[in-house]
């Protein structure tokens, strides 16, 4: 640590609320920074004042930080996609008639509640990024909502939509992408 009292303190409530990594790289700089104010000063306690305010208070930094991790950035993707998503399904379930489709109503309604869930996880994590573990969670669960949505509405059509169109093929291609973009991101998530 520091040698610090002040900053190790600091740095303690950093580590209840991000990853390892994070505090690590901030010890570093503050480190640095308070050494700096020391050769100022030349009072460790000033300069450990100086160097905490330099870097900002704790809400301040996590939400800086939780900001920038691939959590909020994940889920503010996935938002800015849903709506094309949804524009395309739209689109191939009204032109491809879905509403005389033969798919159990239990099964519509189920849909409409996991579209909803995953709306309110994304927009949890992608809007509330100022704490770092639930920004992660919400987005992890979101996410895998999400494909398990896209996978259900992808075998969903292709069980019961009497004919492929060309909107449904664009639906299915967007729901695949965004299917392989989550797949893709949820690793980094999970390990952040």
């Amino acid at each position: 640590m520091s040698g610090h009292p002040l900053i190790d303190d600091y740095l303690a409530r950093l580590s209840r609320c991000l990853p390892a990594d994070v505090v690590d790289e901030l010890a570093d700089g503050l480190a640095e920074t308070y050494r700096r104010h020391l050769g100022i000063s030349n009072d460790s306690r000033t300069a450990a004042r100086a160097a905490i305010a330099e870097f900002g208070g704790i809400t301040e930094v996590v939400t800086a930080f939780t900001l920038q991790s691939p959590g909020c950035r994940t889920a503010r993707t996935l938002l800015a996609t849903g709506p094309v998503a949804a524009a395309s399904w739209a689109v191939a379930l009204i032109t491809g008639r879905a509403w005389a489709w033969p798919i159990a109503v239990p099964a519509r309604l189920a849909l409409g509640v996991l579209l909803c869930a995953v709306v309110a996880a994304l927009f949890t994590a992608a809007v509330g990024c100022t704490n770092y573990a639930r920004t992660r969670t919400a987005v992890i669960t979101g996410g895998i909502g999400l494909v398990v949505l896209d996978v259900a509405v992808l075998v969903g059509a292709a069980l019961a939509a009497p004919a492929v169109t060309w909107p449904l093929a664009l639906a299915a291609m967007i729901s695949l992408a965004r299917i392989g973009f989550t797949l893709r991101a949820l690793p980094g998530v999970i390990a952040a």
